[in-house]
């Protein structure tokens, strides 16, 4: 198995905000005040959902690019929702400032349904824990 990424997340002395380090950057995460953190930053759902938009955006650049396809200016909007059994659904919508032909939008459509994070999130992922010394 190949190591890809790693991160490390280090508590603070401010409740729930806890300093993290992955890759060469440091990011900071918190939760809400609606449950008991200060706000001070993006939650682990925040993340969640900025990953799979960063992997959405990157991917449909690197295609369009190689088809010589102009996107301009792309957005995708994310939102995150919970069903009754607490299963989260992600729905994306596509945006481009360019004029994309229908059968473009529908590459686009399926290209994005198959990004590396879109696949791991879909798919899962196996997750395993220890204890350190």
């Amino acid at each position: 198995m190949r190591k890809v990424n790693t991160a490390t997340v280090v508590s603070t002395d401010t409740h729930y905000l806890h300093r993290i380090h992955v890759g060469h950057f440091d990011l900071d995460a918190d939760e809400g005040r609606a449950l008991g953190g200060q706000g001070q930053a993006p939650a682990p759902f925040d993340y969640y959902l900025a990953s799979l938009s960063a992997c959405t955006a990157i991917t449909l650049r690197m295609y369009a690019e190689r088809k010589g396809w102009n996107l301009g200016e792309f957005r995708a909007e994310l939102a995150l929702s919970f069903d009754d059994d607490g299963k989260p659904h992600v729905h994306r919508t596509l945006h481009s400032n360019q004029p994309l032909s229908n059968e473009q939008w529908n590459r686009l459509l399926e290209i994005v349904a198959n990004t590396p994070v879109t696949k791991a999130m879909r798919d899962g992922a196996v997750i395993t824990s220890e204890h350190g010394a």
